[in-house]
């Protein structure tokens, strides 16, 4: 079985990951003895996948997996984008980011939004491709569901 290095502390995209990809043995940092947390202090949702597909590569000498993955809201100009984990502050739940969205909505027609992730790919050797999936919907006007994290209970695809 073929193994995948992904780096993150995230335990439910490691699960979301080994659902998806049953084939291969997913790795997360922790699985691989590594108790780090990355600095996502890029730019952009490229910039943080690469810098966290570098890391694991530069401690591992294997191919390694990075991924950014954010919501951009269009009457937001794109907020809360690269910041979506920390929209609410930098020690906030999903929660918190949810209220705080769904409180700059209020009277808003134009609900239109976007999840955009970008993958980063960084082999053996150094080189790296990035690769970026997007699923557009919108905002809804109130939480639904029980299921998810992160901002699923306000997104309709």
């Amino acid at each position: 079985m073929k193994q995948l290095n992904i780096a993150t502390n995230n335990a439910h995209k490691i699960t979301e990951i080994r659902n998806i990809l049953p084939e291969f043995k997913i790795m997360g940092l922790k699985d691989l003895g590594i108790l780090a947390d990355i600095e996502e202090n890029g730019y952009t949702l490229e910039d943080n996948a690469l810098i966290k597909a570098k890391y694991l590569h530069r401690l591992t000498n294997e191919m390694s997996i990075g991924e950014d993955t954010g919501l951009e809201v269009k009457a937001l100009s794109g907020e809360p984008g690269v910041k979506s984990a920390r929209y609410a502050g930098p020690k906030c739940y999903a929660n918190d980011n949810q209220n705080k969205l769904l409180r700059q909505l209020e009277g808003v027609q134009d609900r239109t939004a976007r999840f955009r992730t970008v993958i980063a790919v960084v082999n053996r050797d150094g080189s790296f491709q990035i690769f970026e999936g997007k699923v557009n919907g919108q905002i809804s006007e109130s939480k639904r569901g029980t299921n998810g994290f992160g901002y699923d209970p306000i997104f309709i695809p």
